[in-house]
């Protein structure tokens, strides 16, 4: 079916559906069936398109530890699917100590660790969920690291942060050799 109008016979396409038929200047082509919408009859859902799941990906999870399992376009029955997941679990990757997930590193925090709630502490290097990534919400007790570990710059060691790490957070302050008074913090006021 053409489409524009009588002065511009190439602009524009009608709408493929059949209660539509409405002339449209920027029409959508349909990647499933390949046919011609509208604005309004463009979505898989408004044009009952046939093949509208031509680009989803099914899956299928592993009872026994979790595994996802991509489930290959052909494969269609229920049969093919049993045989698949068998398959999985002859194969030697099905393996149950895989289920468990890991979880927060807080005493009795029990939420589970994705992607997008983990942190790493910098101190004790343990993975925390979002609501104890602060030391002093799971009582870190690496507060110091050592020192060749916290003078580590991408993949280096750097000598002024071995320095720095070494010193156990000593201040900078000049220290008089063998006098009695570096040991004691000096006073102004003396009491007698």
């Amino acid at each position: 079916m053409g489409g524009g109008t009588e002065a511009f016979p190439d602009l524009g396409k009608h709408c493929q559906l059949s209660d539509c038929k409405q002339l449209d200047f920027l029409p959508f082509k349909c990647d499933g069936c390949h046919k011609v919408f509208c604005v309004e009859h463009r979505s898989y859902k408004s044009h009952e398109c046939s093949n509208s799941d031509h680009n989803s990906r099914k899956v299928l999870v592993c009872e026994t530890c979790s595994t996802s399992i991509e489930i290959p376009r052909n494969i269609k029955g229920e049969v093919e699917i049993d045989l698949l997941l068998t398959k999985h679990q002859k194969s030697g990757d099905c393996d149950p100590k895989k289920k468990k997930k890991p979880t927060c590193g807080a005493r009795r925090c029990k939420e589970i660790l994705t992607f997008s709630n983990t942190s790493t502490c910098k101190s004790c290097q343990i993975k925390f969920c979002l609501k104890h990534r602060f030391q002093s919400d799971h009582a870190c007790n690496g507060n110091r690291m050592p020192a060749v570990a916290a003078a580590r710059v991408g993949g280096r060691v750097t000598p002024f942060l071995v320095a720095l790490a070494s010193r156990n957070g000593q201040d900078c302050v000049k220290k008089n050799n063998g006098s009695a008074s570096a040991s004691k913090p000096s006073t102004s006021v003396k009491a007698y």
